[in-house]
């Protein structure tokens, strides 16, 4: 892998594990969409993550990162259409997804 794309894959797992800090301070999905400052680090968060990979799978499209493509969508949705964003969209990607993501990069890099 070169180094480009592990520094993409890492400034990922990095905001992988910011997310996880952030979700940590809220016990249930009430208390995320309550809480506005860890809303918005979230999707900040979320943000960088989608352009990682959308970096990242542009220098090495054979990468294998489950839902890739949904994950910069995510990102693109986050950054145009801000307007639109639902919370309980993002929390399920949260719970249900991240830790896959986190899984798969970790793989990735230590390959």
């Amino acid at each position: 892998m070169r180094d480009e794309v592990k520094r993409y894959l890492e400034d990922a797992l990095h905001s992988i594990g910011r997310i996880e800090k952030f979700q940590n301070t809220v016990k249930c999905f009430e208390e995320y969409e309550q809480n506005e400052m860890v809303k918005s680090a979230v999707q900040w968060r979320l943000s960088v993550i989608g352009e990682a990979l959308s970096n990242a799978l542009r220098e090495e499209p054979a990468l294998k990162i489950t839902n890739s493509r949904r994950v910069v969508d995510m990102r693109n949705k986050l950054i145009h259409g801000y307007d639109e964003v639902e919370d309980n969209v993002v929390w399920n990607v949260l719970v249900k997804h991240l830790p896959l993501l986190k899984n798969e990069v970790t793989i990735l890099l230590n390959a």
